[in-house]
């Protein structure tokens, strides 16, 4: 397949502007393909050739202007348009289209569950050419009218109101101007759940199998979008610019939500079918408020080419988090954001594929490498950076930025130039160098804190009669390694006087790095803990003082505020990562704080970097079972402290991390027979899976076992949930039939090939797998050759052998990265796979 460069497509929109496309989808000629008509009303501003974009199973026929086209023109997935006119076209192209099972294009799933099908579409960034021919690139913007033939029984969704004419034909409401990454149809025989608000049709959407689930969180849902609604009206000048609102929870999606014109798509998991935590809903809701963002920044004003991916999603991240603090029950958003989602763009900013937040236009040549910036840095990083940006600018100037961005380039297509002009029209503040400095730039700041008595004496660690050294104030210095300003605030904090294990906060300020007027001065003794980015406000790694550090770990679940907690386990979590704090020692930390610990957030991040970083990679092999026994004591100490029924959220995260860091079958087995963990919880269909999962892993059941519970659970998930299962038994004849159903059969579906990845590695198995090592970096690479960017991405995430830490590994995917004709998705995965392998094995040599 032909990818797009950047240059053909600011050619081709120099030569032509697309008004209109009218597609009729006809999905009922069978379970393989689909029937795909568009006619392209398109203005030619001088004459020349193009070419539109198509990928069928069957090209019938192309007509341009009323004469015949020749469909074996068709090259790849490119048909020539040659010698147009000045002036006005039509192009006609009637095809034979092939659904997906790799959630590209038009996605088809049947629901094991009932026999029903479903099907929707997923167009980023390049696949609208996999359903109806388009110019497809996002600054042709048009109105599109769509019309679908569907199965008798079936519900039509897509951007704009639908009707239904009868005799299973729907038409959807024309469209605004929008790119055609952005249309949308689901169809299937959904459960849906409707109402109205602010005068607008909104609905939710899911499979008839999950409708008990969804209708038991409508009322949940429903609220969390008419609050962000709501406080997105307050913020913006500009109204939303659509005439409905869907939410359609799908299935197999690859995302966790595609922000399409009124109708998101958000993966069904979100449709919860067993118990959750607090903190998982709040990232439903979070997801909710980040993809209603982009109805403004990413739909009504949509960037210009991929190198400004950044202005769609890191402005929808930030306002997701802020919006959900604001206008929701979830207060503590930014906790979350802080001990999971910021780490995600820490780590990808210290690899070698790291690239600045707004990269420069040339290093986003074509799309196959635009797919590789949806990573933590244009998210987290890039949420980040305009999280500073609003404590630099205040918040009223930068929303004010933001309404003169809407209406200068609504139902339009903008640039990073666009964007600062924007805000530096609000401002009298240097926007510009503000950019240069952090959206242009690539790498983590690291702050590093030096604490003195203010006049002089000490080292930071100086103590006088009363304890705390001089009473004639103290001094922070700040060491600053790169060269970003930073506003961020600092805490200080003293033991409490009756309970020395608590800290009570004496001083929180600001301060400007780098210093203008040199080392700060504070009054009184010097505090017993000083923490830099104190609110988390900023987007660097932080070293404490000797001494706060030694208050930290005497004392981090006794300090009051859980961002703050946050930030100190982050950067527990960076000294880990950078061969400055033993792994041991940062499972010690956990083994004393978690149990005291009331933020779920925090203990779940902890406990998944404990595990599935330090135990499963840090550690040696031999240190492994007593890191697993260690976290399996956390997870005690939660249960019993859980007991009166007071934190089932926090009971239920315990649970879960005890199972999975089971190292003996039997307790978990009796929970497994006895349905239920004494004292609770019950074991629903998640709990089940789990534990059978591990018991896989741990050889404690067989495959009848698993046939046994997918017949009591024959849902998709469940589906999945067995061939993580089947994957994970550790038996040559399975891995054997998992490895061919991974990459030498291409019939598992985007999620089922992602579980049988996600079993297959495991450490306790390391000798029975060791074979498949070198054979995972030839494999890998014919798969992705053969099934493309989807499917090559999932392999270089969860089908990797990251229990592998060990040169020879390292050597075999050097030598991978060093050969040619590599996908560029499975490129980039491996790329950072294995540079957390050399961190991984520099951690075991520290």
């Amino acid at each position: 397949m032909s990818v797009l460069m950047r240059d053909e497509a600011q050619t081709r929109a120099q030569l032509i502007d697309v008004h209109r496309y009218t597609v009729a989808l006809d999905l009922t000629t069978g379970d393989e393909t689909f029937e795909s008509r568009a006619a392209i009303h398109f203005t030619a501003r001088a004459a020349g050739d193009t070419f539109v974009e198509l990928k069928p199973a069957l090209l019938r026929s192309v007509t341009l202007d009323g004469q015949p086209l020749d469909p074996a023109g068709l090259d790849e997935n490119r048909l020539a348009l040659p010698g147009l006119t000045v002036g006005e076209h039509e192009l006609l192209v009637d095809a034979t289209m092939r659904y997906s099972r790799t959630g590209e294009g038009m996605h088809r799933f049947t629901d094991p569950t009932d026999g029903e099908t479903y099907v929707y579409t997923q167009l980023f960034l390049e696949d609208v050419q996999r359903v109806f021919a388009a110019f497809d690139q996002p600054d042709l913007k048009a109105v599109f009218d769509l019309t679908v033939t569907a199965p008798d029984g079936w519900t039509v969704l897509g951007n704009g109101i639908a009707t239904d004419q009868g005799e299973g034909r729907w038409t959807l409401a024309t469209t605004p101007p929008i790119s055609t990454y952005l249309v949308a149809v689901a169809a299937g025989p959904w459960h849906s759940v409707r109402t109205e608000h602010a005068g607008l049709p909104f609905g939710i959407h899911c499979r008839r199998s999950l409708a008990p689930h969804l209708d038991i969180d409508a009322d949940e849902i429903f609220a969390i979008t008419r609050a962000c609604y709501d406080r997105y009206h307050e913020k913006f000048e500009e109204p939303y610019p659509f005439d409905s609102y869907d939410q359609a929870f799908v299935p197999e999606f690859n995302a966790g939500a595609m922000e399409n014109p009124g109708l998101v798509t958000f993966r069904d998991e979100f449709v919860y079918r067993s118990a959750v935590t607090d903190t998982e809903r709040q990232t439903r809701a979070m997801v909710i408020a980040h993809e209603m963002a982009h109805m403004w920044f990413g739909d009504l004003v949509t960037l210009t080419w991929w190198d400004d991916i950044w202005l769609n999603e890191s402005f929808a991240e930030y306002m997701g988090y802020q919006t959900l603090t604001e206008a929701t029950r979830h207060t503590e958003t930014w906790v979350a954001f802080g001990i999971d989602r910021k780490s995600w763009g820490y780590d990808a900013d210290q690899r070698p594929s790291t690239h600045p937040v707004a990269p420069d236009p040339g290093s986003v040549p074509d799309t196959a490498a635009a797919m590789l910036n949806f990573d933590g840095i244009s998210y987290a990083k890039g949420a980040s950076a305009l999280r500073q940006l609003v404590a630099w600018l205040g918040e009223k100037d930068f929303l004010a930025g933001i309404n003169t961005h809407f209406a200068r380039h609504k139902f339009g297509n903008a640039t990073l130039a666009d964007f600062i002009d924007s805000l530096a029209a609000s401002t009298d503040r240097d926007v510009h160098r503000w950019a240069e400095r952090w959206l242009r730039t690539t790498g983590v700041d690291t702050l590093t804190s030096t604490v003195t008595n203010a006049n002089g004496g000490g080292s930071g660690n100086a103590v006088g009669a009363n304890g705390n050294g001089s009473e004639n104030g103290w001094t922070l210095h700040v060491t600053q390694q790169g060269d970003r300003p930073h506003r961020i605030a600092v805490g200080a904090y003293d033991r409490d006087l009756v309970d020395p294990g608590r800290l009570a906060p004496r001083d929180r300020f600001e301060i400007d790095i780098p210093a203008q007027d040199g080392p700060t001065v504070r009054p009184g003794r010097r505090p017993d803990l000083v923490v830099l980015n104190d609110g988390d406000l900023g987007y660097a790694k932080i070293r404490l003082d000797d001494r706060s550090w030694t208050t930290a770990l005497d004392c981090l679940s006794g300090i009051p505020e859980p961002l703050t907690r946050a930030v100190v386990w982050n950067a527990a979590r960076d000294m880990v990562r950078d061969g400055e704090l033993a792994p041991t020692a940062y499972l010690e930390a956990a083994r004393t704080h978690l149990p005291h610990e009331s933020d779920l957030a925090v203990v779940q991040g902890v406990l998944g970097f404990a595990a599935t970083q330090i135990a499963d990679r840090y550690l040696a092999p031999d240190d492994r079972p007593a890191a697993l026994a260690g976290l399996t004591a956390i997870c005690r100490a939660l249960i019993r402290r859980t007991e009166d029924g007071n934190a089932p959220g926090l009971r239920l995260t315990a649970v879960r991390h005890f199972i999975s860091a089971a190292t003996q079958p039997d307790g978990i087995q009796d929970w497994l027979r006895s349905e239920s963990v004494p004292g609770g919880p019950e074991l629903d269909p998640e709990l089940r899976w789990r534990i059978l999962y591990r018991l896989a892993v741990l050889g404690a059941v067989d495959d009848s076992a698993i046939t046994d519970e997918l017949a009591r659970d024959p849902s998709a998930t469940g589906r999945e949930g067995a061939a993580r299962c089947r994957a994970a038994l550790p038996d040559g004849d399975a891995k054997a039939a998992a490895w061919e159903r991974m990459f030498l059969t291409d019939d598992l579906s985007n999620h089922l090939f992602t579980a049988t990845a996600q079993g297959f590695w495991q450490p306790e198995q390391s000798d029975l797998v060791r074979k498949y090592v070198p054979r995972f970096y030839t494999d890998a690479v014919e798969l992705a050759e053969r099934r493309g960017p989807a499917i090559a991405e999932f392999a270089g995430r969860h089908a990797f052998p990251v229990h592998a830490v060990d040169p020879e590994s390292l050597r075999l995917g050097e030598e991978c990265l060093n050969g040619p004709d590599i996908l560029p998705a499975l490129r980039r995965k491996l790329t950072d796979q294995l540079d957390d392998l050399r961190r991984a094995l520099r951690v075991r040599e520290g």
